[in-house]
């Protein structure tokens, strides 16, 4: 059988061509530890400077403002924890459409006796923002909301929000692991203090990451040892994977323009084939504030785990590849209201290489596979 269609790019990307190669040579002769003060390890550490340039002007932030961290779930607990360890104040809010790596954050605090508020979404995924005004108060140390969710894609007014938990003296936290590279990205224009980055969202290297930290704000370790990253994030940096994330991060920003048209493009192509094919399949969330990538769709009368079991061309997912497996409905489309939709959902998610035909062959499988069970 011949390599799937691959439509699954919110689980994980592909490192690009241009990122790898500009880590092999921290991989090979660029080796020494950036903390050592001889020429190898002068090396490696100005590969990690340059990262950190490279990531910060890809969100608009300052170079001193970022801190590499394993990847998205380990920048948002540092977030997270690191903020409420340093505060007097003793309350978080959120929404309930968040990504594990905050949710099951929030249920940590809360089960230690900390008071959580859970903003509600809307049936299209979006935040409300007057009841996230009326969540944060005196007392929040902290609100996280991610930019973009990963199983629906929807786009939430993160400007708006941040100027509540201005207004009362709070922190705001975002996770844009979905966001860079598909739509713009700007700290100052967002007004967030904190914000993570995720490499093999944006065609980097897995296990590599990074939390904008804004100047002023303290937070406290979650892990403790040497004095790297400031203090925040002990241990040995992963240069070649720091390395790619700042290439990778280069060339999102490079690209994006051309990058969010052709996925725009895309998936309004996968669309159009799926609804003229298919009576009554439905679209999760708005269209208009999603991610250009991110198609969630509800096959009516028939199971998205079967569909995608009839159609092994297509390599994609029913939700979150962090959920997929698990016989529960999404958390996403729960907090939405439309768990009736949750069996029939799947999710259909483009990259930057995804063509034409790949769409044309990964609708004819689709549709195929639904006619096939309906």
């Amino acid at each position: 059988m011949s390599e799937p269609i691959y439509l699954d790019y919110n689980a994980t990307t592909p490192i690009l061509p241009e990122v790898l190669e500009a880590m092999l040579p921290y991989l090979r002769e660029h080796f020494g530890n950036p903390s050592s003060g001889h020429a190898l390890g002068r090396r490696a550490k100005a590969g990690v400077e340059t990262a950190r340039a490279q990531v910060a002007s890809a969100i608009g932030a300052e170079t001193e403002e970022i801190v590499f961290t394993s990847g998205g779930t380990e920048a948002n607990n540092l977030a997270v924890f690191g903020a409420i360890a340093t505060s007097e104040r003793q309350h978080v809010v959120t929404s309930t459409f968040e990504h594990p790596a905050t949710a099951e954050v929030c249920d940590r605090l809360s089960d230690a006796g900390m008071p959580v508020t859970r903003v509600a979404v809307s049936q299209m995924g979006r935040i409300d923002v007057d009841a996230f005004a009326s969540a944060v108060t005196e007392q929040t140390a902290i609100a996280s909301v991610m930019l973009a969710n990963n199983e629906i894609g929807s786009i939430q007014p993160i400007a708006k929000l941040a100027k509540h938990t201005r207004r009362v003296g709070a922190l705001m936290h975002t996770d844009a692991a979905q966001a860079i590279g598909k739509i713009g990205v700007n700290v100052e224009a967002l007004g967030v203090d904190l914000l993570s980055v995720v490499g093999h969202k944006v065609y980097a290297p897995k296990g590599v990451g990074a939390l904008y930290v804004r100047r002023g704000v303290q937070l406290s370790p979650r892990a403790f040892g040497g004095g790297h990253e400031r203090g925040l994030r002990p241990g040995t940096e992963n240069v070649a994977s720091i390395v790619g994330l700042g290439a990778a991060c280069a060339l999102a920003t490079r690209d994006l323009a051309t990058v969010r048209a052709h996925l725009t493009a895309r998936r309004d192509q996968l669309l159009e084939l799926l609804t003229d094919a298919i009576a009554g399949i439905a679209v999760n969330g708005d269209l208009d504030a999603c991610l250009p990538n991110t198609l969630s769709v509800a096959f009516p009368d028939v199971a998205g785990a079967e569909l995608l079991a009839r159609a092994p061309e297509v390599a994609a997912s029913t939700g979150s590849a962090c959920h997929e497996g698990q016989d529960i409905a999404s958390p996403a489309l729960q907090a939405m209201g439309l768990a009736e939709r949750a069996r029939g959902t799947v999710r259909l998610s483009i990259g930057r290489d995804t063509t034409g035909s790949d769409i044309e062959r990964a609708a004819a499988a689709l549709i195929g596979a639904f006619h096939e069970l309906s």
